[in-house]
């Protein structure tokens, strides 16, 4: 399998410019003719840093229905691969008496345009909870058509519940775990804490201090996969770059393999860089991150 995540740096409440952007990276990434996957930041054209309700409604889509979903579906169509991609989501509810409801949700369509899952984030970070209310499925995982047995993230949903449960709950890693899943991949628009300068000063290297704290937050991973003779979990995880205002993300996408009490890494992107990371699961990982004992 040929997983591909499309790190950009999406300007706040820029849409069709943004959209444009991403159009842009792609062009320029050369990517395989049998790509199977192709997966986005969260709110990857709206951009993720609202204030409020009111700031963001000018961008919401209704339920895998609005113009992010029409580019994944032509995406998918034009790469014959399955697409993900983060949006802000509206419902419309059946009865015209209740209030439609807001989501941080992600839309995964499939090759031929089929909506094969739609996400909506479980555990929201302060920013999302100024507009957004709680997935009301404690995460994701299912078949995903050809892709398999997956679960499915957004950002915040590898985090501790509110930063308030326990360190060692461990919700998502568990959740993957409980179901089987051998591919996670989790859509992000992951801050930094790096100074501008910082960021832009080795632009190409990943943000260490972040790719070490996503490593920890798959602990039960790497203490139980291998050691019931299952295969290996495959962790994706695909953030964005940039800025917005004050807030600097991470970027650092990255594709990780935890089997046998190890975790090893396919390969990562820069902390500002803006490309298609493309794996080609069949090969090996580049490099040993961490290994038991």
């Amino acid at each position: 399998m040929k997983i591909a995540c499309l790190q950009f740096s999406p300007e706040l409440g820029q849409f069709d410019r943004n959209m444009k952007r991403a159009d842009g990276v792609i062009a320029i990434s050369n990517l395989p003719p049998n790509l199977d996957w192709l997966v986005l930041p969260e709110l990857a054209f709206s951009g993720y840093n609202f204030p409020s309700l009111a700031a963001i409604t000018p961008f919401l889509e209704p339920t895998a229905a609005g113009p992010s979903t029409s580019w994944a579906i032509q995406t998918a169509a034009r790469f014959s691969c399955a697409v993900t991609v983060g949006y802000p989501e509206i419902t419309r509810p059946s009865n015209p008496n209740e209030p439609p409801q807001h989501f941080n949700s992600t839309v995964t369509v499939s090759p031929t345009g089929q909506i094969l899952a739609n996400y909506r984030k479980t555990f929201l970070y302060y920013t999302d909870e100024t507009w957004a209310s709680e997935g009301p499925s404690k995460f994701f995982s299912g078949q995903l058509g050809t892709l398999g047995n997956v679960t499915l993230g957004i950002c915040m949903d590898i985090n501790p519940y509110r930063f308030l449960a326990p360190w060692t709950d461990y919700e998502f890693a568990n959740t993957a775990l409980a179901t089987n899943s051998p591919i996670v991949c989790v859509s992000m628009a992951w801050i930094s804490r790096l100074e501008p300068d910082e960021l832009m000063q080795n632009r190409y290297e990943p943000d260490t201090t972040t790719l070490t704290y996503w490593i920890e937050r798959f602990q039960p991973l790497m203490e139980r996969v291998g050691r019931d003779g299952k295969g290996p979990v495959i962790v994706v995880l695909a953030n964005r770059s940039g800025m917005e205002g004050e807030v600097c993300y991470a970027g650092s996408s990255t594709v990780l393999r935890f089997e046998g009490g190890g975790v090893s890494l396919y390969e990562t992107a820069g902390r500002s860089e803006e490309r298609c990371l493309v794996v080609d699961l069949n090969e090996r990982p580049r490099f040993m991150v961490r290994a038991e004992g």
